[in-house]
């Protein structure tokens, strides 16, 4: 057994067997860490090969629908039973695999929440994914913005949402941790009847916790229907945002919005995308969106 690169075994089968051009190499390639391989390790190149395929690597993320668990919380579905397409009959109604390898999130109230059973007019509903940075099937799988880049980009497209046009596509998520409480929302990427705007908290008073109570918002540039990719960067504590959307001739670079380590924020967090409907007045209307790529980078 020997230590060398997925590129450079690339390199060596195609001079053995004489190859006359090379193989098509994805962004994924670029972050995949060197392992050790032997000379059977044709099904790792497999494998590898498919995970550069998947516009989601699924393994770095969760699953909730709106569907009682047993307890009247959301239903959660893991990555096993995405990539194998073993999710039931009910959970397809929320979530499934398009022709063209896109992914259908769609959702409405039901009172099945991720926090447990809500009346109508209290909490919201969800089909959303959530994150596990480093791939670990634990909620503890979680990013600190002292150290490192981590950057997510989304790319959908809204297919519809009834009720009052809102949905929360992107978050920042804090997550409390031994010596920190507090589960607060940092960052919303929120499509409101096609504008997309952003709602991120600063900081709060002294004795405080990180809330709405101390939030603004900034509405980016309106995307209608179309196909946008959104994308979120922490870098050095401060947070940034960028939006492209071909449709719309939008182009927006990455901008400075937020400093939060320098104000004191300190929660481990994770990312979070998909379709979180901001209705709860009836059990009728619906949110629906199209999911063609989810990327993230930790540096």
């Amino acid at each position: 057994m020997k230590l060398i690169t997925n590129y450079t075994l690339s390199l060596l089968i195609c001079f053995l067997f004489n190859c006359s051009s090379s193989e098509n190499i994805t962004e994924e390639e670029d972050i995949i860490m060197e392992e050790e391989i032997d000379d059977s390790g044709e099904d790792d190149d497999e494998t590898n090969n498919d995970d550069e395929a998947q516009n989601i690597i699924w393994k770095n993320w969760y699953l909730s629908v709106p569907i009682n668990r047993g307890d009247g919380s959301a239903t959660s579905i893991f990555y096993e039973a995405i990539e194998n397409d073993n999710l039931t009959t009910a959970q397809k109604e929320y979530f499934y695999k398009n022709d063209d390898g896109s992914y259908t999130l769609y959702t409405k109230f039901t009172g099945y929440t991720t926090s447990g059973e809500s009346e109508l007019g209290d909490k919201y509903c969800r089909t959303e994914l959530r994150e596990y940075w480093q791939g670990n099937q634990t909620t503890t799988d979680n990013w600190s913005m002292t150290t490192g880049t981590h950057i997510l980009e989304t790319t959908m497209k809204i297919d519809f949402v009834e009720g009052n046009g809102r949905t929360i596509i992107a978050q920042i998520h804090g997550k409390e941790s031994t010596g920190i409480s507090g589960n607060p929302a940092t960052v919303k990427i929120r499509w409101n009847s096609g504008t997309i705007q952003l709602d991120y908290y600063t900081k709060p008073d002294a004795g405080e916790a990180w809330t709405s109570a101390f939030d603004d918002k900034i509405d980016v540039a309106n995307v209608g229907n179309d196909i946008f990719t959104f994308k979120i960067k922490i870098e050095n504590g401060k947070f940034y945002y960028a939006l492209v959307c071909e449709a719309k001739s939008i182009d927006i670079d990455y901008t400075f919005v937020y400093d939060y380590v320098s104000n004191g924020y300190v929660h481990e967090n994770y990312f979070k995308t998909g379709n979180y409907f901001g209705w709860h007045d009836d059990y009728k209307k619906a949110s629906q969106v199209t999911l063609y790529k989810v990327v993230t980078e930790h540096n």
